[in-house]
């Protein structure tokens, strides 16, 4: 027991000592920081307490400010008229996202028009055809010819109308109008995201491209719809034409001057000006003629196809008939079940071929060269190259365009030369497509 107690009085002591040590600490720091702190702490003194006792310490968060501090949008502007633009600018790119989701679901359904029309039409001339063949051995002629007849005039009318909207064209259409459509709203996002403020150009420019995107590919069938067969084949165009500008011409002193000042202005040399010029001839003689010559030729072939299905399928229909009359029976049937798989046929390469598919596939091609002949024409037509875009990035934005690098445009400078004919050139300007 004594053990048990002098033990006891041992930690009793080391304890008082390390008390006092403890409460001596505090006298050999410096006196509590009453400052803020960044970032919102800050001490301060209990006032139950001294200054040197621990419970000094203590964080007092009363004073931070739980309101959210407003943080101004990058490029906005306090002026009310610039807030007006931004919100027009804003909604345009809106309807840009909402005219993309609606071309991408009209695409798809006239895709499927497609197919299934096609596959309908053929299946009702083929099975026409065969109840021709059946009929004249048949107990019920009248019964099998009249059949074969109905299913003829109805695959010729299906065929005569499916010709004249040609849905794998109006698939094409509205799937190169869903790309541009979500160009023209990244364009418009990619405007709103800068830190200049949005002016009425602006604004005026998404408009003018909204209304030419609307104009060259139409969501309403009849009317609205673009003519099929047109009597000339030009390249679409689904930019704003630009207002016509007293300019200066087109000629190296206009454009740099005759002491040469801007010889590197704006990423502008005289090279370059010679690039872009006999890649604008190449354009126009050689990448738009070519799609322009081909999609008249597919153009040909089109029409003769979507005469030719019908034609055929009401003769058969008119074949039909005669199934079972006499002598003239026998060439009835013969015509009537040719006419039949003649229909089907021409039906399936006019369709199942997507011929109209390739014609304005075609279009959209010499559409895409004439836009790059007119986004160059407009850049050496400007007399200040201080005014042009860009040199440099405007020479890799057409050889992206073009599928090639920027060392290969240099081919081009001697094609800028009048002493060069158009004969003389053998290469296409494009290799992407």
């Amino acid at each position: 027991m004594a053990a048990i107690q002098a033990h006891h009085r041992l930690f009793l002591a080391s304890t008082c000592c390390a008390g006092q040590r403890r409460r001596l600490r505090p006298t050999r720091i410096a006196a509590p920081c009453r400052a803020a702190v960044t970032g919102g702490v800050r001490t301060a003194q209990s006032p139950s307490s001294g200054s040197g006792s621990p419970s000094s310490l203590r964080l007092n968060l009363d004073w931070v400010d739980p309101r959210v501090v407003a943080v101004p949008t990058k490029g906005a502007s306090s002026s009310p008229g610039a807030q007006v633009e931004v919100e027009k600018l804003r909604a345009i790119a809106e309807a840009a996202a909402d005219r993309a989701e609606m071309h991408d679901i009209i695409g798809r359904q006239r895709d499927n028009w497609n197919h299934l029309l096609l596959h309908s039409t053929n299946s009702l001339a083929l099975a026409a055809s065969v109840m021709a063949a059946l009929a004249p051995a048949a107990p019920t002629v009248v019964a099998l010819k009249a059949s074969a007849g109905v299913l003829l005039a109805s695959a010729a009318v299906t065929m005569a109308a499916v010709n004249k909207i040609q849905p794998s064209q109006l698939a094409e259409e509205q799937r190169n109008a869903t790309r541009l459509w979500r160009q023209l709203e990244r364009d418009v996002r990619a405007t709103l995201a800068l830190a200049a403020p949005v002016t009425r150009a602006d604004v005026h420019d998404a408009m003018d491209r909204v209304l030419a995107l609307d104009a060259a590919y139409p969501l309403p069938l009849l009317p609205g719809m673009l003519e099929k067969f047109p009597k000339t084949v030009e390249p679409t165009r689904w930019w704003p034409k630009k207002k016509q500008q007293q300019r200066a011409p087109v000629n190296k002193s206009n454009s740099f001057g005759s002491s040469r000042r801007g010889a590197r202005g704006n990423g502008w040399t005289p090279e370059l000006e010679e690039e872009m010029r006999g890649i604008l001839r190449v354009l126009k003689s050689k990448d738009e003629h070519q799609y322009v010559t081909v999609g008249k030729m597919v153009l040909g072939l089109n029409k003769g196809l979507a005469v030719a299905g019908p034609a055929l399928a009401g003769t058969a229909a008119v074949a039909a008939a005669f199934i079972g009359s006499g002598e003239a029976g026998a060439w009835a049937t013969g015509a009537a079940v040719l006419g039949g798989a003649l229909a089907a046929a021409v039906n399936t390469v006019e369709h199942g071929g997507q011929v109209g598919m390739v014609f304005e596939l075609l279009r959209n091609c010499a559409g895409f060269y004439r836009k790059m002949q007119e986004e160059i024409e407009a850049n050496l037509g400007e007399a200040d190259v201080e005014r042009r875009g860009d040199g440099e990035v405007f020479e890799t934005k057409v050889a992206l365009q073009l599928g090639r690098s920027t060392s290969e445009l240099k081919q081009f400078r001697r094609m800028a030369s009048p002493s060069f004919k158009d004969h003389d050139v053998k290469d296409f300007a494009g290799k992407l497509f």
